[in-house]
């Protein structure tokens, strides 16, 4: 197996480029148990035991990925997030070809084909946007078998014991229902729900550090009663609203009593008027 600094590999005679991590700075913030499972399904327990691969599902903005990073690093594992789509195809998961300078053809390793040589931890990130086809290609690595067969490049690539992967799938309307079997292969089912109001509270200030408090607490307001009712609105709103409003009052040069004008201004433009009803 290459070290995490070596940038190809030969497999079966063939070389393969492989990718690069993912580097964030990442904090997991909100619920413990959440992560207390996650880190538990990716704990191998005997010599003939097998990591779990776990589904994190909640709404848009949530912190799944966020999460998984985190649990990730907390193990000192390197990272790499694959986004997923609707035209995601097999060969962009697993190995790809590309043409060179010289007009040959050389291989290239996907996220999680990099993560599965290194020993590292892919993370499919809004997994249940992709196709039936591009998920078949994942069968044998979701099971006992643990490899990936890339018809592209004619080769079986197996898991290093060390690889652990996740998916997060996103709690909408705008996604696929995932075949059975690959649904038994993603176990367990990890959800997340909307963070409590110092959690919120907590969120804001690890990403915004530089804002007063006045927007913080109007934030968490408005999330914590939008949530209340059943709302669809995030921490990741949240974040986006108070930055807005944050760089509207700076530029203003504005004084306290045109900061609520400024705050109902930021949710307007940047969840529509519908949210309104939920501002305090």
């Amino acid at each position: 197996m290459p070290s995490e600094h070596e940038s190809r590999i030969v497999i079966q005679g063939v070389e393969i480029a492989l990718g690069f991590p993912d580097e964030f700075s990442f904090q997991w913030i909100g619920q413990k148990d959440p992560l207390d499972q996650l880190l538990a399904s990716w704990l191998v327990i005997d010599k003939d035991d097998l990591p779990l691969n776990p589904r994190l599902v909640g709404k848009p903005g949530v912190g799944k990925t966020t999460m998984a990073y985190s649990a990730a690093k907390m193990l000192n594992k390197q990272v790499y997030i694959y986004q997923c789509t609707m035209d995601t195809r097999p060969e962009d998961l697993l190995i790809m070809p590309v043409i060179d300078m010289s007009g040959g053809i050389r291989y290239v390793a996907s996220s999680l084909v990099t993560a599965m040589i290194r020993g590292g931890v892919c993370i499919l990130d809004e997994a249940n946007r992709m196709s039936e086809k591009a998920w078949a290609s994942l069968a044998p690595l979701l099971d006992t078998r643990r490899y990936i067969e890339s018809v592209v490049a004619g080769l079986k690539v197996s898991a290093h014991p060390d690889f652990r992967i996740c998916v997060t799938m996103n709690d909408d309307a705008s996604t696929f229902e995932i075949p059975e079997y690959i649904h038994s292969r993603l176990q367990p089912q990890i959800h997340l729900d909307f963070p409590e109001a110092e959690e919120e509270r907590r969120i804001l200030r690890e990403n915004l550090p530089f804002i007063d408090e006045h927007i913080v607490d109007y934030v968490v307001r408005f999330l914590q009663r939008a949530h209340s009712h059943n709302e669809s609105y995030t921490i990741r709103d949240g974040i986006n609203i108070a930055r807005f409003a944050a760089k509207r009052m700076k530029s203003l040069g504005s004084n306290p009593a045109n900061r609520e004008n400024l705050l109902r201004e930021a949710i307007s433009m940047t969840l529509g008027d519908e949210a309104l009803p939920h501002v305090l």
